[in-house]
């Protein structure tokens, strides 16, 4: 075997190696940290809190945090609710140079009954936990995190805004979890830490819920098979901005990612992406990209397939489509809606793609049945204008 095999054919085994560590480190469910344990220390200097009529979307943070340590020598140590504060953190951290990191967006929510909600927590930590195996990092339970999350609401509950129809407004909730071990090397790391950092949210959008036009450019591509596309990481969004300055001399919002020779539409941004037509077949149809590792499992996404299959009356379908799919819908007129849709900007109307250096007009606003019902309804159940068991209530 020559020098140059023998090197490979050793890469390859320490690999494995990692690989196999980094299972068994991702998969044992026996070690958790627990909510009932939680050290708090309340703040001395507690911050004013901005008016809800001038809230940037990820501007402003609440009081307090929740971070949790993890080392391979030690475990899970006792969770700590804490006055906001900057992180002390080696410049060697693994974090910081291999991007060993990952993250969750969720939101609470103040309902009409002044009672505080969250939605659909346990499909965030499902989610949390997939990302935290692909990373090599080790689990935990998914219900503590939420319990302590429930706790960290709690203590800093006005800081959850009061919201209007004219001023939608909620609490962001970003548990994040990184790898911290203070050694350069390619490597699964020793040391974690966890951490919830909250606070109060205005629309995603500075045009709030105006419509957004879209660069679908197929030379840039967000994800790929066996890639990390499907889960949530910091090392996904990095080489979108870049992108995004494209699409805003283009007169775009976002952008549309495609993928592959027919280009596949994916993903709208940061959000997953609806369209809304009426197929080939002459019916009605609500489609959106499969899971199949090129789009992130949102559980927005999730949500509206359950809320539009209930209904009854279109057809709701996950599968890939393309853009010769879509232009040739449009020149027939039977394109009638596209929107995007996740935790941040909830429902996204789009009315125009620049796709091939053309504008192409989407019909989105002429009649947004499907997107406004969506909207509506999503948002009844999120601040408790209609009874759902997708909620939790925050004691």
């Amino acid at each position: 075997m020559t020098l140059n095999k023998l090197s490979v054919a050793c890469c390859a085994v320490q690999q494995t190696a990692r690989y196999v560590a980094a299972r068994s480190y991702a998969t044992a469910s026996t070690s958790s940290f627990k909510a009932k344990d939680v050290e708090i220390t309340r703040t001395k200097s507690p911050a004013a809190k901005p008016d809800v009529s001038k809230l940037k979307f990820g501007h402003h943070f609440s009081d307090h945090m929740l971070e949790v340590d993890w080392s391979e020598s030690k475990g899970w140590e006792k969770p700590r609710i804490c006055p906001m504060k900057n992180f002390q953190i080696h410049p060697a951290a693994k974090c910081l140079h291999y991007a060993v990191e990952l993250f969750e967006g969720m939101k609470a929510f103040r309902g009409v009954d002044n009672r505080i909600r969250l939605f659909r927590p346990m499909e965030n930590m499902k989610r949390m936990l997939t990302s935290a195996e692909r990373s090599a990092l080790p689990t935990f339970e998914g219900r503590e995190l939420v319990e302590l999350i429930k706790k960290l609401i709690s203590i800093d509950v006005d800081w959850v805004p009061k919201a209007s129809k004219e001023q939608p407004s909620s609490l962001y909730v970003r548990p994040t979890y990184i790898a911290t071990e203070p050694t350069l090397g390619v490597a699964i790391s020793t040391t974690a830490k966890l951490f919830v950092i909250i606070g109060p949210v205005g629309p995603y959008y500075a045009t709030g819920l105006a419509p957004v036009k879209l660069l679908a450019d197929p030379q840039y591509v967000r994800s790929w098979p066996g890639g990390s596309g499907g889960f949530k990481m910091g090392c996904n969004y990095a080489p979108t901005l870049y992108t995004q300055t494209k699409a805003a001399s283009h007169g775009c919002q976002q952008v549309l990612w495609l993928f592959g020779d027919d280009h596949q539409l994916t993903e709208v941004g940061a959000m997953n992406l609806f369209t809304f037509w009426v197929n080939e077949h002459g019916e009605k149809e609500l489609v959106t990209a499969p899971l199949d590792g090129l789009v992130l499992p949102g559980v927005t996404r999730k949500s509206l397939l359950e809320l539009s299959k209930k209904w009854g009356e279109f057809k709701v379908t996950e599968r890939k489509y393309t853009m010769k799919e879509v232009t040739k819908a449009l020149n027939e007129n039977r394109l009638l809606e596209m929107f995007g849709a996740g935790t941040a900007c909830v429902v996204s109307p789009i009315d125009g793609l620049v796709y091939k250096n053309e504008m192409l007009k989407i019909p989105t606003m002429n009649n947004p049945a499907v997107t406004n019902r969506c909207m509506k309804e999503l948002l009844d159940i999120q601040y408790g204008r209609t009874p759902s068991d997708w909620v939790e209530l925050v004691e």
